[in-house]
């Protein structure tokens, strides 16, 4: 189940078609390509895709016109690089992220969107990821650290990263699939800064806007105390970049287009934070309206929901609950093969109901790196869809937390209460401020969704608190 191949690579070299130069490479274009289109499956059953077809159809147009004008699109660089597509996606999660795969697979989330605030930036940032990919710099860290690590975090991985991890499990569930496990030297990262503002710029947008992102950017993580936001894991600190930005920028003042006001009219109505339909936590259960299923889960547990997976964490890394969809035409059916893939010693199999439900409980271990893990486990028939709800714990542990996890697991049930069912999701609203005043005045009755506050909405509208905010200029409210 956990699908992290490790495989010692030879030593080679592909030409970086940012610089010309050659580099230490893993593999090459056509396999890059492969591996981009292998993985993009897996990142859209984590995430899922945002489900905006007018959306996704600009940010394809804006990154397109990016593309153009990089070095992937001219020569030197020979026909089969310049002829492969790239496929652009807006993904459903309010983490602000964006990243790319090998060979020509970029990804935006909406939470991203929500934070920018115009055409400008968003041509920065596609040019940014479309830098990493003409940069080849995914292969190079895999030549360089000699192993290659493209995988899907499962259920599996997702429990080791718990245990192994602690309270890391919610970063994990944030990002969704870690796909690329090599981080990018800060050198790449300013490499795909460089090439993110030339290409903006060659396609006509003030890439200098870019700046202002980073100044959010740089917002959100003082908001969090400090720690690094997903996007900027492994890049250069964001008070660098908002000065560098503005001086790579002002070498190609060919740019001027900004593009506001229908960047605004794209993202009028996109959802901000959690989607409740797609599952959330309250009063200690987490509720799925669209699936239409509850369960409990012990007191002081994290959650991190994503479109693959809901993983429990207990909050020292003790333990873990992991529930998905399975495999198979049945409980009985999944619940068996469960039980008897290799890695797993069961030592109780049963069938059981689940509060008026037909389901199969496994227990037993889990051979893993390092050791064994207790298992307990129940597959589901519920509704067309067979589910795996089940937990683990180091064996030495797993009988301090098992009699909390299977009464967790147990509780799985319908969800028929209207007041879980009827939620709707927070979105973003475009409308112009109708007198000159303050932002907090003017936003002081903005529907905010869970964990944001009025900073966190000053801060998508890349304003502060207290800012006069003249009359007619349109800001981002949410409803």
């Amino acid at each position: 189940m956990l699908l992290l191949p490790i495989v010692l690579l030879g030593c080679a070299t592909s030409p970086n078609f940012i610089t010309g130069e050659s580099q230490p490479a893993a593999y090459s274009w056509a396999e890059e390509v492969q591996i981009g289109r292998e993985a993009d499956a897996s990142i859209i059953a984590q995430y899922g895709v945002y489900d905006n077809p007018e959306l996704s159809a600009y940010v394809t147009r804006i990154g397109e016109e990016v593309l153009r004008q990089s070095a992937l699109r001219q020569a030197p660089a020979p026909p089969e690089v310049q002829n492969t597509p790239f496929t652009f996606r807006v993904l459903d999660s309010p983490v602000v992220n964006a990243f790319a795969l090998p060979g020509g697979f970029v990804y935006v989330t909406r939470g991203l969107l929500a934070h920018l605030d115009n055409e400008a930036q968003l041509a920065m940032v596609l040019g940014h990821e479309v830098g990493h990919v003409a940069g080849r710099h995914a292969s190079k860290r895999a030549a360089v650290q000699q192993r290659n690590v493209i995988g899907l975090i499962g259920a599996a991985a997702a429990a080791e990263v718990f245990l192994g991890r602690g309270a890391q499990v919610l970063d994990v569930g944030g990002t969704g699939v870690q796909l690329l496990q090599l981080s990018y030297g800060r050198d790449d990262e300013r490499e795909s800064d460089q090439a993110g503002v030339a290409y903006a710029e060659r396609a006509g947008w003030d890439a200098a806007e870019g700046a202002y992102f980073f100044t959010s950017l740089k917002r959100l993580q003082e908001q969090a105390g400090a720690s690094i936001p997903n996007f900027l894991s492994t890049h250069p600190d964001p008070g660098e970049r908002e000065v560098t930005i503005r001086q790579r920028a002002a070498q190609y003042p060919t740019g001027t287009e900004i593009g506001q006001a229908e960047f605004f009219r794209m993202i009028d109505g996109i959802v901000v934070g959690e989607d409740p339909r797609q599952g959330y936590t309250e009063g200690g259960s987490f509720s799925h309206p669209q699936l239409r299923f509850q369960f409990a889960y012990p007191a002081g547990w994290q959650v991190a929901n994503s479109a693959a997976a809901v993983q429990i964490g207990e909050p020292n890394g003790n333990a873990a609950m992991i529930f998905t969809f399975a495999e198979g035409s049945s409980a009985q059916e999944a619940g068996r093969a469960f039980a008897g893939q290799q890695g797993i010693a069961a030592s109780g199999k049963s069938a059981v109901r689940l509060n008026g439900l037909t389901a199969y409980r496994v227990t037993g271990t889990a051979a893993v790196e390092g050791g064994n893990l207790g298992v307990v486990s129940y597959h589901i028939d519920y509704d067309g869809n067979v589910y795996h709800f089940y937990g683990l714990a180091n064996s030495n542990t797993f009988s301090t937390y098992s009699s909390a996890m299977d009464g967790a697991l147990r509780s799985f049930a319908r969800l028929t209460d209207s007041r879980y069912l009827n939620r709707d999701p927070i979105r973003l609203t475009i409308t112009n401020a109708g007198r000159t005043a303050p932002f907090s005045t003017l936003a002081s009755r903005a529907n905010l969704p869970g964990g944001m506050n009025m900073l966190s909405l000053a801060i998508i509208n890349q304003v502060n608190v207290n800012e006069t905010i003249q009359a007619g200029t349109p800001i981002k409210l949410t409803r």
